[in-house]
Formats: C-alpha cells, structure tokens, sequence
C-alpha cells in the first residue's frame, strides 16, 4: 500500500478504522502522517446511509475517539472542530473495506450504503471523486458480487499476492 504510486502522489487520504475482521490500517494511518500527508476517517450517522470523512489531527488522535454500539471508533456527534474532507479540497484518495469483492472492482459491503453514497457526494464536489482502492484479504475476493444501481465500484483491490 505505502509504495503505490496513487498512494504516494495523494495528499488528502481517507481511511477506515479496522474492525478486527478487516486489514489492519494502522500503520498506513501512521504512514500517511509520517509523509506528511492528511488523514480524514469516517464518521457514521445511524439510522441512515449518511458518513462524512473527518479529519485527525495526529495518529495519537486516535486514543480520543468514542466507541459506537457497531464498535467503531469515529469522532463524536458533538466533535465539530474537525474538518469535513468536502468542506474543505476534497480527497485524493479513499482506503475502503468491504466484506467481498470481485474482480470487475464490485464491493460488498455492510449494507447500509455508506461509502457509496459519500462517493456521490464526493462527485459534486470540485475536486471530483477520489481514486478508491479496498483493503481486502485474499479470501474475499468471489467470482461475482451481488451489485445494485446504486453501488459505485471501486478503482482498484489490493490484497495479498493480487
């Protein structure tokens, strides 16, 4: 991941918080502050398909997000001194996860719809969509995944020996 060329040229790289059944992300976190780079990570609305990516201010700011009833760390409903990555220049580039993948770039994933429709947002915003690359293990990868209309594919799949 840390010597793809899509990874190296982005400045503005959005990536989840592993669950442990996910790619550990950790160290591209680590990465990505290391080079200089800014690191925004989803904030997840329940009850609906609305996430919004925000900014950390260090790999250290990790330690003071909350768990949510998913197990998910993310930054509090009232934490509004984070940047929102599209109230600001947009993504370069997102880290997704999903549950499966196939190799025509169709994810599965939870199935609320989160980061698909962060996608068609992020189409409206002037810097345009960012290039999309999943994390996923080699197990995951299917010969064909249930898609609807509105699952946007991702750019790239990047798992062991791929």
């Amino acid at each position: 991941v840390i010597g793809h060329p899509k990874y190296q040229e982005s400045r503005r790289i959005a990536v989840f918080l592993s669950m442990p059944d996910e790619i550990q992300t950790e160290e591209i976190i680590k990465d990505i502050f290391k080079q200089g780079k800014e690191c925004f990570i989803p904030r997840y609305k329940p009850h609906s398909n609305h996430m919004d990516m925000l900014k950390l201010s260090s790999a250290e700011d990790i330690s003071s997000l909350a768990l949510t009833s998913w197990n998910i760390l993310q930054p509090r409903d009232d934490d509004s001194s984070r940047e929102e990555a599209l109230g600001g220049g947009g993504l370069d580039l997102i880290f997704m996860p999903g549950l499966g993948f196939d190799k025509k770039g169709n994810r599965l994933g939870r199935g609320k719809g989160y980061y698909d429709t962060y996608l068609e947002r992020c189409m409206k915003h002037p810097s345009g969509k960012p290039y999309t690359i999943a994390l996923a293990f080699r197990e995951q990868i299917c010969e064909s995944v249930p898609v609807t209309a509105n699952d946007v594919q991702v750019d790239e799949i990047l798992y062991e020996d791929c």
